[in-house]
């Protein structure tokens, strides 16, 4: 379980709701994935199906439930990321001629909430709403915290044969990191060296939206 806040109960709950994120659960499998004891599982899925955070589906399972589609909304219009970032990851897409993403932190997984194809032919697609691991992959590692002296971080092969990635973090006038922006493609383009190819022009478009959130 991911220790947040250090209350308790909220953390415990956050858990629940980024386990059911990445699909829908049995309370089985809702126990092994978060790692809480049945009886509180039990407890806190049942509080947030009460609150419709959650709902069960048609086997049963615990899925997300339709009061997150209002507060999703309301948070888009208050602060719509993925429409700020769209038109900093068009020009570095046209910039790099290779594939653009934004990567937000989900718990211990990373979101896609926005992805810019390359024109090539030959390419990596992720798809917009697609959540990977943290562990593996430039983003995932930037959303962590990873530093490195250049200012990004790349991958070769990490999460994915044959793709390589560098990323950058777009950070709040606090220093918080609010995501991740990122280049992928195959490594046959993008080389065994990204950073060096494309780290400074990710940085800087890091930096340009990083400039456009804190306005």
């Amino acid at each position: 379980m991911d220790i947040v806040t250090g209350v308790g109960v909220l953390d415990k709950a956050m858990t629940v709701l980024r386990s059911v994120a990445v699909e829908a659960r049995s309370l089985n499998e809702l126990q092994e994935s978060t790692g809480l004891p049945r009886a509180t599982a039990h407890r806190l899925a049942a509080a947030l199906e009460a609150h419709a955070i959650l709902r069960r589906d048609g086997d049963g399972r615990f899925e997300l439930g339709h009061a997150l589609i209002s507060l999703g909304q309301a948070a888009d219009e208050r602060f719509p990321l993925d429409d700020l970032a769209r038109p900093i990851l068009s020009t570095l897409r046209d910039e790099t001629g290779e594939s653009t993403q934004l990567f937000v932190q989900e718990g211990s997984h990373r979101r896609c909430v926005v992805s810019l194809e390359t024109p090539h032919g030959l390419r990596w697609i992720v798809p917009e709403g697609s959540v990977f691991p943290l562990e593996a992959g430039s983003a995932g590692r930037v959303l962590t915290g990873e530093t490195s002296d250049t200012g990004w971080i790349e991958s070769v092969g990490e999460r994915e044969a044959g793709v390589a990635s560098v990323s950058a973090k777009v950070a709040a006038p606090d220093g918080t990191i609010i995501a991740a922006l990122s280049v992928s493609g195959p490594i046959e383009r993008l080389t065994e060296q990204p950073g060096a190819r494309f780290g400074t022009a990710v940085l800087a478009a890091a930096a340009d939206l990083a400039r456009v959130v804190a306005r």
